[in-house]
């Protein structure tokens, strides 16, 4: 039977894994689809839009927000961002999972949004502090000022883990990606994600009443 489309919200501190999973994610499922932000910023070379991020004005963005088009948005840098809901709520009725990247506070967002009912949110952690530095240092992108930076934002982000559906501590790389795996299938059979099952309990129930 036909189903709804997930939301699907991976969070965790930086170096904890959220990066990695969701391209696992994606190769293991490539009907998922990401969700495309919108955003104020000015475009960089090479960037497409309706590709890379719908590029607004910010009077076109503040627009959305104020008609409830956003699912979520923030101000960062001096630029808006956001996830408008047509696109997603178009792919979900599609039966198409949609996937976002967004911290704590996006995914509060997103939750009370008109598309919260299809919400599926999992929280990384990683297996040990010591560990998470480890892993910062090891993929050789940043700093040791900007790591000592994300360090210090790690907790902040690791204090919110109850408000999500699912938590997987990311102690082996495979196994969690198996773990993600599961939660999504069985997600995906939530009642409320197969809009056909009461027609179908209905016919079931004429076809009862036939019978005797």
């Amino acid at each position: 039977m036909a189903r709804r489309g997930l939301l699907i919200i991976l969070s965790s501190p930086s170096g904890a894994g959220k990066s990695t999973h969701t391209k696992r994610l994606r190769a293991w499922d490539p009907t998922i689809r990401f969700s495309v932000s919108a955003t104020t910023r000015t475009p960089r070379e090479g960037e497409v839009n309706g590709v890379d991020y719908h590029f607004k004005t910010e009077e076109d963005f503040k627009a959305l927000v104020t008609d409830g088009k956003m699912l979520e948005h923030a101000h960062v840098f001096g630029n808006f961002y956001g996830s408008p809901m047509d696109p997603v709520r178009d792919a979900i009725n599609e039966g198409v999972d949609v996937l976002f990247d967004v911290d704590w506070q996006g995914a509060e967002q997103i939750k009370d949004s008109p598309l919260g009912q299809h919400v599926l949110s999992v929280f990384f952690l990683p297996p040990s502090i010591k560990e998470l530095r480890r892993r910062l240092e090891t993929r050789g992108q940043d700093s040791m000022e900007v790591i000592d930076k994300r360090m210090d934002q790690s907790w902040d982000e690791i204090s919110h883990w109850r408000s999500y559906d699912y938590v997987l501590v990311n102690d082996d790389l495979d196994a969690t990606e198996a773990r993600l795996r599961t939660i999504v299938e069985a997600e995906r059979q939530r009642r409320d994600q197969q809009p056909d099952l009461a027609d179908h309990v209905r016919q079931l129930q004429d076809e009862f009443a036939e019978g005797k």
